[in-house]
């Protein structure tokens, strides 16, 4: 495992010497202008750091939702007659929610309503809708959360972490997640966005202690969706 986070460590500042060795080649002009226009464009952009995400991260799907939507849109730019594959990305995105089902292994498609639930893992999926969910774990560890065209709300009030770093992995398509935590968790966010975002609106309070030993891991991905991170 550290032998792995090592090579990966050494890949990523392998990409990153490589991108600002391109970036000085173009603000010298030493690349003409049509390649430059290329390798500077958003999709290169978003191609670029999905590949980061790939090799940076344990969890892939961020990094391969970024390479395909770049990779789409770019091939899109490059085909003279693009009016037909410009129609192909609403079943592109269709395609890809499906491998979300299949890839995160989710047994339940759809959020419930109100639901409540001492399990110490949140799994859960809002498509095309979304629901309110009251976590009661008093041994949390984290989880998955997927959001498509839908969202939910879930309620961490009544729970309490488990000790060491627990982690929820994100991904939002145009869709969200409304996440109302402890004032005394110690949360920190790792959301890559694409025209989306996640916001952290608790308001810091001086007089609340948090527990070292226990944190909360939240990241994943947000493509024009996003979430929230609040108290009551």
């Amino acid at each position: 495992m550290e032998a792995h986070k090592r090579n990966s460590r050494a890949l990523l500042g392998l990409i990153l010497i490589v991108v600002g060795l391109v970036m000085i080649a173009g603000n010298m002009h030493w690349i003409p202008f049509e390649i430059r226009n290329w390798l500077f464009s958003w999709q290169t952009i978003v191609l670029t750091i999905g590949v980061i995400l790939l090799v940076s991260k344990e969890n892939k799907g961020p990094g391969l939702v970024m390479i395909m939507i770049g990779g789409f849109f770019m091939a899109i730019e490059m085909v003279d007659n693009a009016y037909y594959l410009h129609r192909l990305f609403w079943p592109s995105m269709i395609i890809l929610v499906g491998l979300m089902f299949i890839i995160r292994g989710n047994r339940k498609p759809f959020s419930s309503h109100n639901v409540i639930t001492d399990e110490d893992s949140v799994d859960d999926m809002a498509i095309f809708g979304g629901g309110d969910k009251l976590i009661t774990s008093k041994n949390f560890k984290g989880g998955k959360i997927t959001a498509v065209f839908g969202g939910s709300t879930i309620d961490f009030t009544q729970a309490q972490l488990a000790n060491g770093i627990n982690v929820i992995d994100t991904v939002f398509i145009f869709g969200g997640v409304k996440l109302i935590v402890p004032r005394d968790w110690d949360i920190q966010l790792e959301v890559t966005a694409i025209f989306g975002g996640f916001s952290d609106k608790r308001a810091g309070d001086p007089h609340i202690i948090q527990d070292p030993s226990k944190k909360l891991l939240i990241k994943g991905i947000a493509i024009f969706g996003g979430g929230e991170l609040t108290y009551l």
